[in-house]
Parts: C-alpha cells; structure tokens; sequence
C-alpha cells in the first residue's frame, strides 16, 4: 500500500473524499467539473484499504493548506509565512508554503476586495461596462452586489450581462486591469487563461442586492436577452431553498401544486426539505404523501428534476403575484 508521501494529488484527494464521509463529499461534488467527479470516482473505486491513521495525516494536511490559502488571500505570502511560523514553527511553515507555491494563483484584484465598496466605486464607476464586469466578477457577492446597486440604472443591466456571458479572459488584459487599480500587486497567474465571470457569478451577486435593483436588472435582461434571463432565473431559487422560505409562504404553495409532483419532487430530496414539507401540512396529509413516495418506486432522476423545477416556478410565479416572500438579503428582512 503506498505511504501518504507516495500518494498523487488525485489519490490524496479520493482519501478526502472518503474521510469527509458521503453527505459532504456530494456537496463538493457539486462545485467540480464532469471531468473531475469522473477522475475522483475512479480514484475512489479503485482506493484499497486506508488506514484511519492516513486518513488523519491527510485531513490534517487539507486543513494546513487551507488556512495558508486563507493567510495569504489576507495579506499575501510573507504574512502568510510569518503567522504559521508563530503558530507551527519555522519549518513547518515552509513545508506548508512550500507545497502551495507550485501549483499556487493569487486570485487577480487581491488588493481591490480588501478595499471599501463605497471607495472602489469612486475609484471604477467611469469605467468601461467591459472592464467593471472583469473587475466585479472577481470581487466577493457582497462587495460586487453594492457596487453594482450604486451605479447609473443604464449601466447596471449592461454590466450584469456581461458578467453573466463573460467565460474566460487572457492573462494580458487581466494584468492591464490590474497594472491600473493594484498597482503594487504582485501576480502570480499562469499563461493560462483565467476562468471567471459565468452565469453563476451574476447570480451571486444578484441574490445579494436589494429587489429593486435585481427587479430592474432582469427586467432589463429578460427584454434584450430572455434566454440568459431565464437561465438565471433557474439558478436564482432552486428547490432546495424551499427550506429558507416562512411557513407561510409554504403552506400558500402547497396549495397550488398537485401531489403527485410534490411527491415525485421529494423522491430525491434532502431529509431537511422533505421535514420542512411535512411539518406545513396536516399530519394525515404528510402520511399519505409518504406513502406515495414509498409505493412509488424507482423513479427517473429527469422526472424529479421536472417535478422540482414546476414546483420552483409555482414559487416565482407567486412572489411575483407579491402572495409570498422570498428573502434576498440587501434589505429584504421580513417583519411579522
């Protein structure tokens, strides 16, 4: 059996995997590409026995990583090192830094998401809509969601769109932003291109602003460009932020859908969503759905995702009717 040294980072990451048991490995699952989930199933499939000391060296070893990953996002590399030598010694400190620098990219505008929101926008609101979509990509939700909110209404909707269809951007234009607002940054970016912006970053950012911007920003959307709206709009409210929703709004959407979607829905559920379901209804209500749900049988993962998707658009369709509330932060806090 190969030794922990002797491990790949593949097989490293298989034992991870398995240490952190199968609920949690899911949800990081959800965050890797096709290729990736494939790469570490095998990996996987094919680990032999690991011994629960392995799997301990390894765990403590991603946590060791991930607090250097969080030092330097704080203050670069040299502040990095000097906490973990006061922390684990000198050498343990360069072991740690060492094993990261390999493989290792400070994320581009470091500088700029330690830098106060209402400063930044004094600083980039006359840019160019191309160039505060780069920029607000790579800052965090909340950060970019209040730049986003104060500029001109005729730029916001623009600004969005192109983060939404932004895919990748070359290291060249990246360090031109960059030479501008971090001057004193030092990048460490590969010749590669750099992933950022995406569907899901907009989304991020939209969840976080208040209503009346996300209201305008898609309406805007849906008239210039209504697949990329409905495309958002998807990932905006998923069937598993039912259990974010009040009581209320629950018992009102239940009301307009049909049981044999909601159980088909909660066949591939989270035990959490299927409790919220249960304890918004009668409990002879909750019993016969159950039983629905039992004699069912194996059902396809496309019609669970069908059923969950009519049920998520009942949701919209009555919160924009202004019959139920969806929480969104920015201001959105329900008073009872």
């Amino acid at each position: 059996m190969a030794k922990k040294n002797e491990r790949t980072g593949k097989q490293k990451a298989a034992i991870l995997l398995i240490a952190l048991g199968s609920e949690k490995s899911a949800k990081i699952f959800s965050h890797l590409q096709d290729e990736e989930i494939e790469e570490l199933t095998l990996e996987i499939a094919n680990m032999q026995r690991v011994s629960s000391e392995e799997k301990t060296e390894i765990l403590e070893e991603f946590y060791e990583i991930c607090l250097a990953q969080d030092f330097i996002a704080e203050g670069g590399i040299s502040y990095a090192k000097d906490v973990l030598e006061k922390a684990m010694g000198s050498q343990k400190a360069l072991e740690i830094i060492n094993k990261l620098t390999a493989s290792l990219q400070v994320r581009p505008f470091d500088f700029v998401r330690r830098t106060d929101a209402s400063q930044l926008l004094n600083f980039i609101q006359n840019e160019h809509p191309q160039t505060l979509a780069l920029i607000l990509s790579y800052l965090n939700p909340n950060q970019a969601a209040s730049i986003l909110s104060a500029l001109p209404q005729e730029k916001q909707a623009d600004v969005a769109q192109r983060i939404a269809i932004m895919d990748r951007t070359s290291p060249e234009v990246i360090k031109e932003v960059e030479q501008v607002l971090e001057r004193k940054l030092s990048s460490m970016m590969t010749q590669d291109y750099a992933s950022t912006g995406g569907i899901q970053a907009i989304v991020e950012i939209l969840l976080s602003v208040d209503r009346g911007t996300e209201k305008f920003i898609m309406e805007t959307l849906e008239i210039q460009k209504a697949d990329l709206a409905e495309e958002i709009r998807k990932r905006m409210f998923v069937f598993e932020d039912i259990v974010n929703l009040d009581s209320v709004s629950i018992q009102r959407f239940i009301r307009e859908i049909d049981n044999s979607d909601l159980s088909v829905a909660l066949k591939a559920s989270t035990d959490e969503v299927k409790e919220v379901i249960y304890a918004n209804m009668s409990k002879r209500m909750a019993e016969m759905l159950a039983e629905d749900m039992e004699f069912m049988g194996p059902v396809r993962l496309r019609d669970v995702e069908e059923a969950q998707q009519k049920i998520v658009n009942v949701i919209r369709k009555l919160e924009e009717a202004g019959e139920i509330i969806i929480s969104r932060g920015g201001g959105d806090e329900i008073i009872v």
